[in-house]
């Protein structure tokens, strides 16, 4: 299988230079990026994909057991990595991709030089100890929602992923985007997302990474960045002036200057 076509890969920028690949959140895909991505193309190899199951991905290459966990997805990662011939990387990961990244990375350490982790979630249930931000009945109503009326769901929770309530076009293209994707995907792609426990994992991370936290983010509150940070050896924690969810959206510019500034 062409992986690069599977993951509807798309190549920018310096072809000689260092790469920064961007990996997009549930319910999203590459197009996500257009406002930060290009703002690196002076300077790296920018890659963009779509997760198997969004965006102009080949929906024919879904398998239900190969992405039954995020593995699945964090080998995709890898295996595109490889086919584009990619060393230490920076990977821009967004909402679950940043737990994808923290995977791909364990797996092929060559591959990825530095991490940068949007609103990342090792796990969004509570545990003894542990603020996720979600009670196991949440998340087991939040999916029972979304399988049952999954354009409802996404019209009712895609503003509150977002915020940024006054700029409510924002919370529009997020609907937009959460309603283009196949309704039996990402009903399982929300299943893996939101009952996924990557916290030991976080201890195994070896490369520089950032943290970018957002204010009033409801799906990554400030106190799971903080867990983030304290768990990943050596890593850096900003936090966004940006609220919500998605400041490749809302606050590209902050987003920008932020990578930049680590990178």
């Amino acid at each position: 299988m062409d992986v690069l076509a599977r993951n509807n890969v798309r190549v920018s920028g310096q072809p000689d230079g260092p790469a920064m690949v961007f990996a997009h959140g549930f319910g999203c895909d590459q197009n996500m990026w257009r406002f930060v991505a290009p703002a690196f193309e002076a300077d790296y190899r920018v890659v963009l994909f779509d997760h198997v199951g969004a965006g102009a991905s080949d929906l024919d290459a879904y398998d239900a057991d190969r992405y039954g966990s995020l593995a699945g997805y964090a080998d995709d990662v890898v295996e595109v990595l490889r086919a584009l011939e990619i060393a230490e990387a920076v990977f821009v990961g967004h909402s679950v991709s940043s737990m994808i990244g923290v995977l791909a990375a364990a797996r092929a350490p060559e591959t990825i030089g530095k991490l940068v982790l949007v609103g990342p979630s090792p796990r969004y249930i509570d545990d003894e100890g542990y603020v996720g931000g979600f009670g196991a009945e949440d998340i087991e109503e939040l999916l029972e929602s979304l399988n049952s009326n999954f354009l409802g769901w996404s019209s009712a929770m895609a503003p509150a992923i977002m915020g940024n309530a006054d700029r409510p076009e924002l919370g529009e293209e997020l609907t937009a985007s959460f309603c283009r994707t196949d309704p039996e995907i990402a009903a399982r792609f929300a299943r893996v997302t939101f009952m996924s426990d990557n916290r030991a994992d976080l201890a195994t991370v070896g490369v520089p990474t950032l943290v970018l936290q957002c204010s009033d983010d409801v799906i990554a509150p400030d106190v799971v960045g903080e867990y983030v940070h304290e768990r990943i050896p050596g890593s850096v924690l900003v936090r966004m002036a940006a609220t919500g969810h998605c400041p490749n959206l809302s606050a590209p510019q902050e987003t920008i200057d932020a990578i930049r500034a680590f990178v």
